[in-house]
């Protein structure tokens, strides 16, 4: 499914990454399981074998490059989709503890599903994020939470910042055409504050990923319902 694993390699060396065998095979995978299950139920956009490396694997990887990682690190990544990018971050990097959240069951049925065939340990969560965000077990649990939605941050903040730890860090992956600054409210009511903003290019598109620091405990009021943060942002 994908290019050949030369290619790839080629691909990754391009950014800074380093690709084996092993997680190429992994991610030939993966892609050709997308490919064919998103036939029936719509995961992505982007089928082209060679869009998937750079705009799915490629992109979800850079993380790497620009957040440091501990080893054994909890990561939940909330509204994941298709599993990007943490399940690409999984294969690159084995010992990360991964949590999947996502509020469509297909969606959680193609990604338990995925971890099969692709032989990684992830837990698959069907549930809204402001409700999960609310239980004890999930609650400012996780060293890491990531998302690339589209979403823009302040609503993405009230989703993510509460299963983080204090210490811990929320990691955005967002377009050019958002301005951080105007979410900066949001972050310091959720307890957060922007670290680090770092910009990159992925062909010819600008991409940012932000980096949120949680340095206290994010009221209990939040997350709000769907319905209060549709209606007005914080």
């Amino acid at each position: 499914m994908l290019p050949n694993f030369e290619l790839c390699c080629s691909e990754f060396e391009k950014y800074g990454l380093e690709l084996t065998q092993e997680k190429y095979e992994k991610f030939d995978k993966y892609a050709e399981f997308l490919v064919e299950y998103n036939k029936n139920v719509n995961l992505t956009a982007i089928t082209d074998s060679e869009e998937i490396l750079i705009k799915h694997f490629i992109d979800s990887t850079l993380i790497l490059k620009y957040i440091d990682i501990p080893e054994n690190s909890s990561i939940i990544d909330v509204g994941t989709g298709a599993g990007f990018p943490s399940v690409p971050l999984k294969i690159m990097r084995p010992d990360i503890k991964l949590t999947l959240l996502d509020s469509l069951a297909k969606r959680i049925t193609f990604l338990q599903k995925l971890c099969e065939i692709i032989e990684i340990d992830a837990e698959c969560i069907h549930g809204r994020a402001e409700d999960i965000a609310k239980m004890p077990e999930y609650r400012e649990k996780f060293y890491f939470a990531c998302a690339r939605a589209v979403a823009n941050l302040s609503v993405l903040s009230e989703y993510c910042m509460p299963f983080v730890q204090v210490g811990g860090t929320f990691i955005s992956m967002k377009g050019p055409n958002e301005n951080p600054n105007e979410s900066i409210n949001a972050i310091t009511l959720l307890g957060g504050e922007i670290n680090k903003i770092h910009s990159y290019s992925l062909e010819s598109d600008s991409r940012n990923i932000i980096k949120i620091r949680k340095i206290s405990q994010t009221p209990t009021r939040y997350p709000r319902n769907s319905s209060q943060i549709k209606k007005k942002s914080l």
